[in-house]
């Protein structure tokens, strides 16, 4: 019996140390459930989260994430704001953790919001002070400004998208004019018979709703006939009353040395009845360009990917961000809008294998800009490889070449004849192998070609050109013997032109000579004649002479000298006449 109450009692004490026990493992759990995601949890918030800004200013707040203990690759959120005392005017992605966007950083100032969706790549981001987006505001009206958080989420880097968001941060920013000397928004009451508001113009600035880089601004207006003094003021506000009186009346005004800013230029008219209604013209100032940047190359600098992804923002507090212009290599700017690089990264048009530099020019609505440069290289794809081909073809026989490259590339084959000109080119795409065969589509002459491959992925990426190959095309056998008859026969029929043509010539000559021959024997008879004739009357003035000289023998005796001369004489006349008569049956002779 005994035995048996310790035994209950025994079992008793086990009973409570089991109930303990299990009161333990609940509150353990329960401790555990609380903890657990405390340790992992993660907040959007911002900072600065309050402040005190006046009407026309402009200050910027920047999202943040904390997630201290386990890292998030991604958050996204909707933020609202008033948008009756403040409007957005950019946002910045500057120094952001985030390198991709699923949804980029937007606003509406009507609806009063600003949107983001961003991605951290992995190993993500683990940390108190993870930066987001900067949002630059304009100051509108006085009052408080709630800054919230409509919706918003932080994904962990856990393979699984697991949702840690455990807060949601807001800020409050009081907004209103500083200074007693504020003007009051209303308007004093106008006297009847007061001048009308005149009406105001900038040579300077003449758009309102522009932002200018010129410090110096100049207004004009027309002057009231019954005007007698004018009043003027520029400041911040809208509707401010002029203190500056000018008597008499002018019509222009030049301010120098402004800052950046929104201003206001009032302008009031005096007659006899008093001041009349106020004119207000607005005019806005920014004279320093957007904030440096830099350019980043998601695939890196050296790349065989021909439209490489860069990365490039910036922000202008002032006048806001209005265009980017990109320069690449040697070629022209071409101009890239804000809302464009708002789809960052950007994606360069596709580039040929080389090394080439960018050059990216920020512009803010006033026309200043900032400049950041980069080098990058794209690398050309491995060449094609030529497995077959015909080392010789007949004239009429297809070419057909084989080869190896990337999956379904677009494979380009350059042919060129040895010595001839210009270079002809087929293309084939090949298959999910990376198998092509090209059949080429004309027939070739008998010749020596040279042949070589290049191609292009389905990035469009080119490779470097392929090795150089040689191909002999021959002559048909019946081609050769007919080549071969043709060319006897030319050379043949060359031959018979060629003495045709000599028997012509040689008749020709000789038909002439002929006829030139009869000529000078017609002329030698002729000079024949002449010369008989003419030797003739010499002869008998000569024979005269001697008769004369032997009758004067008659009369006297005749000197030894004028003997002399008449032997001589007789004895030259009859050497002139045997050569002259030897040197005509010469001339006979020669043309018979």
């Amino acid at each position: 019996m005994e035995k048996t109450m310790r035994n209950k009692k025994q079992e008793t004490r086990d009973r409570g140390q089991g109930t303990r026990k299990l009161l333990f493992a609940f509150l353990v759990a329960g401790f555990l459930l609380l903890v657990a995601p405390s340790a992992n949890a993660a907040s959007l918030y911002f900072s600065p989260s309050s402040g005190s800004y006046t009407v026309g200013q402009n200050f910027s707040t920047s999202i943040y994430v904390s997630s201290a203990e386990q890292a998030m690759n991604a958050a996204s959120g909707v933020i609202t704001f008033p948008q009756d005392k403040l409007e957005a005017i950019s946002l910045s992605k500057s120094g952001s953790i985030f390198s991709l966007w699923v949804q980029e950083p937007s606003f509406s100032n009507s609806a009063g919001t600003i949107n983001f969706e961003g991605i951290a790549l992995n190993p993500g981001f683990t940390g108190a002070s993870g930066k987001l987006i900067t949002v630059n505001f304009r100051v509108k009206a006085a009052g408080v400004a709630m800054l919230n958080f409509s919706s918003g989420s932080v994904l962990a880097n856990d393979g699984k998208g697991t949702n840690i968001l455990a807060s949601l941060g807001n800020a409050q920013f009081s907004l209103g004019y500083t200074g007693l000397s504020v003007p009051e928004a209303t308007t004093p009451s106008i006297a009847v018979g007061t001048p009308v508001a005149p009406q105001i113009s900038s040579l300077t600035h003449p758009d309102p709703n522009k932002w200018y880089s010129k410090n110096t601004a100049k207004f004009i207006w027309s002057v009231a006939s019954d005007a007698v003094a004018v009043r003027l003021l520029y400041d911040k506000y809208p509707n401010s009353q002029p203190r500056v009186v000018y008597e008499p009346a002018i019509s222009e005004k030049e301010i120098t040395n402004l800052k950046d800013g929104v201003y206001y230029f009032h302008v009031q008219f005096r007659n006899k009845n008093g001041w009349g209604e106020v004119a207000h013209f607005r005019f806005q100032i920014d004279t320093q360009p957007p904030e440096p940047f830099t350019i980043r190359f998601i695939d890196t600098k050296e790349t065989d990917n021909p439209q490489p992804t860069i990365l490039f923002d910036t922000t202008d507090a002032l006048s806001g961000i209005n265009y980017y212009k990109i320069k690449i290599g040697e070629g022209d700017f071409f101009p890239l809008s804000g809302e464009a690089v708002k789809n960052n990264p950007y994606t360069l048009p596709p580039q040929a294998p080389g090394k080439r530099s960018i050059l990216v020019q920020a512009f803010d609505k006033a026309g200043n800009y900032t400049t950041a440069t980069e080098e990058f290289i794209i690398k050309p794809i491995e060449a094609p490889t030529i497995t077959k081909y015909p080392e010789e073809l007949t004239e009429g026989e297809a070419l057909k070449i084989e080869g190896k490259t990337y999956p379904e590339a677009l494979v380009t084959i350059f042919l060129k004849l040895e010595n001839g000109k210009g270079i002809v080119s087929n293309e084939v795409r090949a298959d999910k192998e990376g198998n092509f065969s090209l059949v080429w589509p004309d027939k070739l002459k008998s010749g020596i070609y040279t042949f070589w491959a290049e191609a292009t992925d389905t990035r469009g990426a080119k490779s470097e050109k392929s090795g150089t190959y040689s191909l002999v095309v021959k002559q048909e056998a019946f081609i050769k013997i007919g080549s071969l008859i043709i060319g006897y026969l030319t050379a043949i029929i060359s031959l018979l032109v060629v003495g045709l043509s000599l028997f012509f010539l040689g008749w020709y000559l000789w038909f002439r000579f002929t006829r030139f021959r009869k000529r000078v024997k017609k002329e030698t008879r002729e000079a024949e004649q002449a010369l008989h004739k003419a030797f003739g009357l010499l002869r008998e003035d000569i024979r005269e002479q001697i008769k004369m000289l032997e009758k004067t023998r008659t009369r006297r005796q005749l000197t030894e000298e004028e003997e002399k001369i008449i032997k001589q004489l007789k004895k030259d006349l009859d050497n002139a006449e045997r050569l002259v008569r030897k040197e005509i049956e010469d001339i006979e002779k020669e043309v018979k």
